[in-house]
Order: structure tokens, then C-alpha cells, then sequence
């Protein structure tokens, strides 16, 4: 039997940075919101049999009443919502706690991610499917970077070694799931930044795929811009239920 993809997308944050009267995931980008269009691509990809969005409890009945009315609880593959935590590790791990099985692939995205090609999930899904028990994509890093300490440059690492790293991050459920319980169950030193990182932690091998600039995230007024002058479609998705 095949494992089922299922996506988690992170939409409990309240992104202060985006400066907007709502969570950030709730922002609407030309008619639709973030979260929306996050959604509408895991739908679209091909690959994902089911959407868990994560939000914070007291965003619950604006995000349902929201999806309802757009149609995406009537999408061709089930919705549903988990209430997330204070951080966004927090959540996730509610998220993974809340998927039944152990067999299955768990993509994890960022709402705030809202223009990422359908294209790009599909292949970090692939890659887990094949076999990796962690899938991230990644951009080549076009900048120079410098490790600094007290205002004072320590060194010039290399960027041809360096990757930007977006989402979704694919990983095998029930490994990600293993590792995670192994990481709470006693204080530690290291702080995950993505769950990427935590698999790397447990020693786990994490496999790089393309990513792809359209899955920049969307964080200050600055990236709202440049997303608004990148889209052109107002006016939201409503799926329907497919008749037999």
C-alpha cells in the first residue's frame, strides 16, 4: 500500500514583523490570503491526501469560518485544523501528535510561504517517498556571509557550500515523529531552527532538492510588496467536490 502524504502547514504565529491587524497567515494577498495559497498548492501539487493546518486557538473559528467560506473544506482531499502551540516547534509536534498512522510522509510549510510552486512539493514529497527519511529544498546563497562576534567579523565561510533552506521540509512520520519525542523528553542544549535541523541532530541523513525564488517567504512590508507585484490573481479558489 502506498503512504499517503499529509501536509502540516504552520499558521499559529501571530508575524509582528509584517506590522498587519491579523496573524500574518491570515493576510490577504490580492483577495486571498496567505494561508489560502499555501493550501491551494499542496492541493494542486498532486501528491498530498490531507492538509492539517495549525492555528493558534483563538484564531479557530476566523480560520474555519474563512475556509468555509472559500470552498477549501469541500477541496478533493480532507482539511482539518489542530490547535498549535506557543512556538512553532510547539506546533508542529501537536501536528505530528495529531496524524494517526506511522506510515506516511509529513510535508511541514509555512503558511507564510504562499507562492511556492506545486511543482517544488511534489518533488520533496518524491524524495521521501523514495526512500530519504528527510527531504529539504534549498536555493544557492547569493550574498556574501560573515560569522560575527561582539560587531567583529570572525570569518568568511565559503557560500559554495551554503544553501538558503525553504518549504516544505519533507520527512518520513514515523522518524520525525521518534525524533522529536527523543528531543523532549529531556532539556537540551540545542534549539532545532527547523525540523530539518533536529533530524540532523538525531544523526539522520537530510537530502537536498531544487528549491525554487517563488517560495520566499513572506515577513516584513517589503516581501508583501514584492509578492503583490508578482501576482495577478484576485480572486479566490473555491474547489468542488468531484462528481462521480
Amino acid at each position: 500500500m502506498s503512504r499517503r502524504v499529509i501536509a502540516l502547514i504552520a499558521a499559529a504565529g501571530k508575524g509582528t514583523r509584517l506590522g498587519a491587524a491579523v496573524p500574518k497567515a491570515f493576510v490577504p494577498l490580492r483577495g486571498r490570503t496567505l494561508l489560502e495559497r499555501s493550501m491551494s498548492a499542496m492541493i494542486t501539487s498532486g501528491v498530498v491526501d490531507e492538509i492539517i493546518v495549525l492555528v493558534s486557538p483563538d484564531m479557530e473559528t476566523y480560520a474555519r469560518d474563512l475556509l468555509s467560506k472559500r470552498g477549501l473544506f469541500d477541496a478533493p482531499i480532507s482539511v482539518r485544523l489542530v490547535h498549535g502551540g506557543g512556538e512553532r516547534a510547539d506546533s508542529i509536534w501537536a501536528g505530528l501528535q495529531a496524524i494517526p498512522e506511522d506510515n506516511a510522509v509529513v510535508l511541514i510549510h509555512d503558511a507564510a510561504r504562499a507562492l511556492t510552486p506545486p511543482g517544488m512539493i511534489a518533488r520533496v514529497a518524491r524524495a521521501v517517498l523514495d526512500g530519504n527519511p528527510a527531504a529539504i529544498p534549498v536555493v544557492p546563497v547569493v550574498d556574501t556571509i560573515k560569522r560575527v562576534a561582539a560587531d567583529v567579523v570572525v570569518d568568511t565561510p565559503d557560500r559554495a557550500s551554503l544553501r538558503a533552506v525553504q518549504t516544505p521540509q519533507g520527512f518520513d512520520l514515523a522518524t520525525l515523529r521518534e525524533v522529536n519525542q527523543r528531543y523532549y523528553a529531556a532539556p537540551q542544549d540545542f534549539l532545532p531552527t527547523d525540523d530539518a535541523s533536529l533530524m540532523e541532530w538525531a544523526g539522520h541523513p537530510v537530502l537536498v532538492v531544487q528549491g525554487d525564488p517563488m517560495a520566499f517567504k513572506v515577513t516584513t512590508p517589503m516581501d508583501m510588496a514584492i509578492a503583490q507585484m508578482i501576482t495577478d490573481d484576485a480572486e479566490p479558489t473555491i474547489f468542488e467536490v468531484p462528481s462521480d
